[in-house]
């Protein structure tokens, strides 16, 4: 059998510019949605070089799962002092909370600035740092590859969490429990279904590729249910929910469960489609058929909704 070799690519032969060429390229969806699956979180693009005060930040995204601003600046070449300080200003202009660096090479001194940010800064801000490559095998067409060097330090912010979440109330405590245990659960099986860091509210939310729109699970220790559910936000939320519903409701029993519950929700601003049952919170030896529950129905939400969510 025959084996081609991998040939490096010089970056400026693929992009000549970084505002011009790699900025618009990255920003296209099938590549947004790969630097989305190397940080693990669902990313839509809000806008391209977006103004802060005299200055223009590369790509201003949102995270889907909570509406929260991540922030992606690029460079052709060594990362230098000039973006890492752009990199901050950006961040605090546009409150991002997620931030992420992307250049040709990384210099030590900055890699350690990143990894320094993440050690001090609270669990909820994260840095990330990628360097971009090219490679191409003969005369194949040049693939690009991330190769992430710097990201949050899960241990260390998980320390600093416990100490927050030791003075929690005991209803907290048993959210954050849960939802651990939940999270853990999603993990052990093959699902495509993306957990959130668990929380001690007494919900999680979960991406479902567009802003304004989310997937939740909801339990109550006092009432003892479960819930999964399907929420539109934003200023469109009812005529979106009015859509949907119009042309999907009817298959939307079928191909998810027959006691879906479409609810506008009439004076507020959110909308909703969702499904309830009854369970025992504090039964901790039913939590698996809870959350075997919780993620059968997550996965057909998923599968449902997601191409019409995107096709709005």
């Amino acid at each position: 059998m025959k084996i081609g070799k991998l040939k490096k690519v010089e970056l400026r032969k693929l992009w000549k510019g970084e505002a011009t060429d790699f900025t618009p390229w990255l920003a296209a969806e099938e590549n947004i949605e790969s630097l989305s699956q190397a940080i693990g979180i669902e990313l839509e693009v809000i806008s391209e070089e977006k103004s802060v005060g005299p200055f223009r930040a590369d790509i201003l995204c949102k995270s889907t799962i909570d509406d929260t601003y991540v922030l992606v600046e690029n460079q052709l070449e060594r990362t230098d002092h000039n973006h890492l300080g752009q990199l901050m200003t950006y961040a605090a202009g546009l409150e991002a909370v997620t931030i992420i660096w992307i250049a040709k090479k990384f210099t030590e001194e900055h890699r350690a600035a990143l990894d320094w940010l993440n050690r001090i800064t609270d669990e909820d801000i994260r840095f990330f740092g990628f360097e971009v490559e090219a490679y191409q095998i003969g005369d194949s067409v040049p693939a690009p590859m991330f190769q992430m060097v710097s990201k949050p330090n899960d241990w260390t912010k998980a320390i600093n969490s416990s100490k927050r979440h030791s003075q929690l109330t005991e209803a907290k405590s048993k959210n954050l429990a849960y939802w651990t245990a939940m999270r853990e659960y999603f993990e052990s099986t093959d699902t495509n279904i993306k957990s959130q860091k668990p929380s001690p509210q007494h919900w999680t939310n979960y991406a479902i590729g567009k802003s304004n729109f989310h997937m939740a699970a909801t339990h109550s220790v006092r009432d003892n249910f479960i819930r999964v559910e399907f929420l539109i936000d934003g200023n469109d939320a009812i005529e979106n929910f009015e859509k949907l519903r119009e042309s999907n409701e009817s298959d939307s029993y079928e191909k998810i469960d027959s006691a879906l519950i479409w609810d506008e929700l009439e004076g507020r601003k959110v909308c909703w489609a969702y499904i309830q049952k009854y369970a025992e919170i504090d039964d901790k030896s039913d939590w698996p058929n809870q959350f075997q529950w919780i993620l059968e129905r997550l996965e057909k939400m998923d599968a449902f909704f997601r191409p019409k969510v995107k096709a709005l």
